[in-house]
């Protein structure tokens, strides 16, 4: 089980990478992903062996109008990357204009980022995947939250978790937990 310390962390770090979420859309429809912006598809969770790909066929056509750049070498792709593709385009396909003018957006911040930076999102991303979905949940709860703060009060917080010892971020999460436990009774 993941310590409520570890939770509030990745609150406070999901903060910070929110923006760049949507790091497997690419910037130009009707194009696919980038090739090496796309995270690789879990295995197959069945003991049959490696995943199975996504045949070009199978895709609907406004996918495979999507994922035109990808047609004529789509066989030689590992199952794993034509299953990424494929649920990227249906994700891509599935948005109205404003999620993919949004999307759009947050992945051109991404791909601004210095390498140091994207690797240490996509590590944050990884650990937030790796949570229980109840967590996941208490994550974005938290996170509506934080985004629900007026605006100079957010910049507020992110400043005073940046410049903080290790001890004292420490500190905060106590606090936050023990205020989570203790809610403090509201003034009529």
């Amino acid at each position: 089980m993941i310590s409520k310390a570890r939770l509030g962390f990745i609150v406070v770090l999901l903060a910070a990478a929110v923006p760049v979420f949507a790091q497997n859309v690419e910037t130009s429809p009707p194009t696919a992903p980038h090739p090496q912006t796309v995270p690789p598809a879990p295995p197959a969770s069945d003991s049959a062996g490696p995943a199975s790909g996504v045949s070009w066929s199978s895709l609907t056509g406004p996918q495979q109008k999507l994922l035109q750049r990808f047609g004529d070498k789509w066989n030689t792709l590992p199952p794993q990357r034509q299953q990424a593709l494929a649920r990227g385009s249906e994700r891509w396909l599935g948005m109205s204009q404003d999620q993919r003018q949004r999307a759009t957006q947050r992945y051109q911040r991404f791909r601004a980022m210095p390498p140091e930076q994207k690797r240490a999102v996509r590590e944050r991303w990884q650990k937030f995947r790796s949570l229980p979905p109840e967590q996941q949940s208490a994550v974005r709860e938290s996170y509506r939250k934080f985004r629900s703060l007026p605006p100079q009060r957010r910049q507020m917080l992110r400043e005073r978790w940046r410049h903080a010892t290790p001890d004292q971020r420490q500190h905060m999460l106590q606090n936050m937990r023990e205020r989570r436990a203790n809610p403090m009774p509201r003034r009529r």
